[in-house]
């Protein structure tokens, strides 16, 4: 006789408060909680709820906000939304998607890849201006040698080039 045992539930997380848990319960935070861990200040999380970006958020008994480990976790996709330049008006879309259901699996990795070419635009930007600084760097580690600049002699030398003159003073060079 082949015994089976009967399948386990998951073990429960201890971060997340369990379904209908109170907001004045073991594994809510107060608002100045949050702050500290999702690094956006006190008034974004304000208007992240206010325009939708939040769902709604937890309230204590005495009526303060209180913010799930979930909601956390959704700040931390806000954040990196945010800080790779998603607008507020397409995290909000992306947002309304992910309330919305699993139905909308296909609109949001929609979003999710027109705002990874948009990321991929901006890093390929930083790299040529990081090309300017890095040919800066050369220029002027040329320019003062390996022991550094020679203190320069007071008022304007005629035995120093002209180019090494423009290049200290005045607009950038192409150099």
């Amino acid at each position: 006789m082949t015994h089976t045992a009967a399948p386990r539930p998951a073990p429960a997380r201890a971060t997340v408060p369990a379904p209908g848990a109170h907001p004045d319960g073991e594994g809510w935070l107060t608002p100045a909680q949050a702050v500290e861990r999702s690094g956006f200040s006190l008034d974004t999380l304000r208007y992240y709820e206010r325009i939708g970006l939040l769902g709604t958020v937890g309230r204590s008994h005495t009526g303060h906000r209180r913010f799930s480990p979930h909601d956390l976790e959704w700040l931390g996709v806000l954040r990196c939304l945010r800080d790779t330049g998603m607008p507020i008006a397409e995290m909000r879309r992306f947002a309304e998607l992910v309330r919305a259901g699993e139905g909308t699996f296909a609109e949001r990795l929609a979003v999710l890849e027109a705002h990874d070419v948009q990321v991929e635009e901006q890093i390929a930007h930083l790299r040529r201006q990081q090309e300017l600084i890095h040919r800066k760097i050369t220029f002027y580690r040329s320019a003062t040698g390996p022991s550094g600049p020679e203190p320069a002699p007071p008022g304007p030398s005629a035995a120093e080039p002209a180019r090494v003159a423009a290049s200290s003073v005045g607009p950038p060079r192409a150099d």
